[in-house]
């Protein structure tokens, strides 16, 4: 059991990192994507129509139209992770998590080979899409995790997602900064499907799928047993917010609207930090990059090594309180950060606190499932999430244009007082 868990433990890792990767590895390329495109496609071309749109929307400032780019590109990723958690989830409960897996994981391949020879905008968001659709397996790969381990080591095994997504949002914006200064095309770019600017960042997240497809394939082992499959009684459905209204196991509706409403303001803070530090301090590329090195260090060090300790001890629900607390003196200081030392500061605040609240959540919706329904649990719960993503980076860019850069910081700040009320009154797993 323990050779089992330690392979399903291995991929489920790779599968959740290389999700985070394609989420964020446009991170730094957004002001460079929609420049090139635009000068390559010209003005009346699909990515000119919306260049258009959005300068007039942002009266001319540009900073402000790279953002808006930006929030609606992340935001297209994360609906689409929104809508197909449950699906993924739903589906491994049916069939089982392998052939599931494989599945998604095929599919992942296949949208990093459209990006490799994205010659237009078109063929861009094409990728984005299906990426997104078959980035919704992370349901299935926490439930696998949920299969694996026992009730009361759920938070050891759920902190392996939540080390993989720190290392997500370390390597996914330095892999698309950095591959994207290796120029695999031509001098003259010409086509449709031709080589591009930014093929260097998509065959590295190529070589990183086809790698996670093959190591599935050879080692990954089939987690749920024939004979809890199908069980789940309720109603079908593919919209996410109606499965949670029928998952009636007490906790798990508030613990998934915590970690929406948690989320939401959390990706909106995430999304414009970018854009914060070249407004206020004129960071570059690299020190962009060197930010999102920090904030995924911290998180994979304290999940890696504190929440699988202060578990036992203390419980998720103290942990989750901890985490919420946590990330209140980091929005505040991200709001009035005017120097490197204040931003990093806040940083800080900011990746301890959700690194002790995301396994937890994890593992307290996991606990308040029964085993046939795992799937099914952590689909609606993974799909919160990715609303959150959707959600999170179009209200941080409209808030950031509209009044400021420090109106998402504040924001969060207030709607963090919500889920801080609402785990008070978290029931005690069973």
């Amino acid at each position: 059991m323990n050779k089992t868990r330690s392979s399903v433990l291995g991929i489920v890792f790779l599968t959740v990192f290389l999700d985070i990767v394609g989420f964020s590895i446009l991170f730094p390329l957004f002001p460079s994507l929609l420049d090139w495109y635009l000068a390559h496609e010209g003005p009346h071309s699909l990515i000119g129509e919306l260049s258009t749109w959005l300068t007039h929307l942002a009266n001319g400032n540009q900073l402000a139209v790279h953002t808006l780019f930006g929030g609606i590109l992340g935001s297209l990723y994360g609906l689409l992770q929104f809508f197909f958690s449950v699906i993924w989830g739903a589906l491994s409960d049916k069939i089982g998590r392998r052939p599931t897996l494989l599945f998604t994981l095929t599919g992942t391949l296949f949208s990093y080979v459209i990006w490799l020879f994205a010659g237009n905008f078109a063929l861009l968001i094409a990728s984005r899409i299906l990426g997104g659709i078959m980035a919704g397996n992370i349901s299935t790969a926490s439930a696998a995790v949920a299969d694996s381990t026992e009730p009361k080591d759920r938070a050891k095994g759920m902190a392996v997602v939540g080390v993989a997504i720190g290392l997500g949002f370390i390597l996914g914006p330095a892999i698309g900064g950095f591959f994207a200064s290796i120029h695999l095309e031509a001098d003259v770019v010409e086509g449709v499907f031709t080589l591009h600017p930014f093929s260097g960042a998509a065959l590295a997240s190529l070589c990183l799928a086809a790698l996670n497809l093959l190591w599935a394939a050879r080692r990954f082992p089939e987690t749920f047993p024939i004979e809890k499959r199908g069980r789940h009684t309720q109603e079908r459905s593919l919209h996410p917010l109606r499965q949670l209204r029928r998952l009636n196991y007490p906790g798990v509706q508030r613990a998934n609207i915590l970690y929406l409403i948690y989320l939401t303001a959390f990706a909106g803070v995430e999304f414009t930090l970018t854009f914060l530090a070249v407004e206020r301090l004129n960071y570059t590329p690299m020190d962009l990059a060197m930010i999102f090195v920090f904030v995924g260090l911290i998180i994979a060090l304290v999940q890696g090594g504190l929440v699988r300790r202060l578990v036992p001890r203390l419980g998720e629900r103290v942990l989750v309180r901890f985490g919420l607390l946590m990330n209140g003196p980091g929005f505040l200081l991200l709001a009035e950060a005017q120097s490197s030392f204040v931003l990093y500061l806040g940083l800080a605040f900011m990746a301890i606190g959700s690194a002790f609240l995301m396994p937890c959540m994890s593992a307290l919706v996991s606990r308040y499932s029964p085993p046939q329904s795992q799937g099914l649990s952590m689909g609606v719960f993974r799909s919160m999430g990715s609303l959150s993503r959707a959600a999170g980076p179009l209200l941080g860019a409209f808030l950031f244009w509209k009044y400021g850069s420090s109106a998402p910081y504040w924001a969060a700040t207030g709607i963090l007082l919500i889920p801080i009320g609402m785990a008070v009154q978290l029931p005690k797993p069973k």
